[in-house]
């Protein structure tokens, strides 16, 4: 992790826009306080849990999502 101050920051944006892109942390520094943090706007990849065992576990449904969806909304209007 890099930390700059804030006139550097203006002067080299290009070359530490660059350095974020290529995976670097940066931390911009206020009279020597942390700031900001400058990090990739890419989100990481999630991965969620594999749930095929759960769904395969579950019972079939009898009535469609359309109908339980339109019987719930059904009950909360009356």
């Amino acid at each position: 992790m890099q930390t700059i101050n804030v006139r550097e920051t203006r002067e080299k944006l290009s070359y530490l826009l660059d350095a974020v892109a290529a995976g670097e942390e940066i931390v911009i520094l206020r009279h020597g306080k942390p700031a900001a943090r400058l990090t990739s706007a890419r989100p990481e990849k999630i991965q969620f849990p594999n749930r095929s065992e759960l769904r395969d576990s579950l019972p079939p449904s009898r009535e469609s999502s359309a109908q339980v969806v339109r019987e719930l909304r059904d009950d909360e209007r009356y």
